[in-house]
């Protein structure tokens, strides 16, 4: 069976968004590679300390996340979502708040018909996140 993963690209901040997902999401860096350290060197030199590729786990779950490295200009973040789901109303709340310092919120932490908490946000690095707590049975 296919496995389905997030392929997230910055605009050369990505080694710092990687720093910040491990200490708020602890995440899990299994592989972070700076395009300088590639066999296929980058053809601008200036991208050299650009990532080339990390690979980050996140509860057993895979985010891939890479600096932009084509030669168009950097389209930016937008069209998804990354969303997170947690067992606890404080767990979701604590996750939130750590990935709003810096971004803004664009739904506060609230109850819904479908969740004990759930919220949306974007983050400092522009990635746009939904965080739930537990969700509500009908």
């Amino acid at each position: 069976m296919p496995q389905l993963n997030a392929y997230v690209f910055f605009d050369g901040d990505c080694a710092d968004a990687v720093r910040f997902y491990e200490r708020t999401l602890g995440a899990k860096t299994q592989m972070m590679m700076k395009a300088k350290d590639s066999p296929m060197p980058p053809s601008n030199p200036a991208d050299g300390d650009r990532i080339l590729h990390a690979h980050l786990e996140i509860d057993g779950k895979s985010l891939l996340v890479s600096d932009w490295m084509a030669p168009q200009p950097y389209p930016g973040k937008h069209g998804f979502s990354l969303a997170l789901q947690y067992g606890g109303v404080d767990e979701a709340r604590r996750v939130f708040d750590a990935l709003a310092e810096g971004g803004s919120v664009y739904m506060p932490m609230q109850k819904t018909f479908w969740s004990e908490s759930f919220g949306m946000l974007i983050d400092r690095y522009g990635i746009h996140w939904m965080v739930g707590g537990p969700q509500l049975t009908p």
